[in-house]
């Protein structure tokens, strides 16, 4: 078997996606948003809730709204009436400071959902290279088997 014959059993081909990752990097929260779509109607709502939920998404944003919801509170509860007492807690208390807390929440969780892509990535790309290293790893084996038939084959021809 010549040294020839060893490449033509095995021909690595690169996997197209591997290009398209490279280019691409690791999915962020932030690519999701359509900042750069085609039409200027989603290009806007999408800035425009960007722009609240950013505002709003503060602790900060959560300490106003609870001041706003005490100045009705000392009414709520004068009132002595359970229902009235209760739909103040439900209603505005609950819904105006935990909307900011929750958002609050969801912006760590989406930041750590990005650096678990972006570890990801890393440990694909880390995964691929051994993968490519293994593979020339191969192809030189593959020429020193095909230099060693080579030299057998010499050996039991001179025989």
């Amino acid at each position: 078997m010549q040294e020839s014959d060893m490449s033509e059993i095995y021909q690595h081909i690169p996997h197209p996606h591997i290009e398209l990752r490279k280019a691409a990097g690791p999915s962020k929260t932030m690519d999701q948003i359509p900042l750069d779509h085609p039409n200027p109607v989603v290009r806007l709502n999408s800035r425009l809730g960007l722009g609240i939920t950013t505002a709003v998404g503060t602790m900060w944003c959560a300490y106003i709204f609870t001041a706003i919801t005490l100045v009705s509170a000392p009414s709520a509860f004068r009132s002595a009436n359970a229902l009235i007492i209760v739909a103040w807690i439900a209603q505005t208390f609950l819904q105006l400071v935990l909307l900011p807390v929750i958002i609050v929440g969801q912006n760590i969780q989406a930041k750590a959902a990005d650096k678990r892509a972006a570890d990801t990535y890393a440990d694909a790309d880390a995964v691929l290279h051994e993968a490519l290293a293994i593979q020339k790893h191969l192809e030189a084996q593959d020429k020193a088997i095909g230099e060693l038939l080579e030299r057998v084959g010499a050996l039991g021809a001179t025989k």
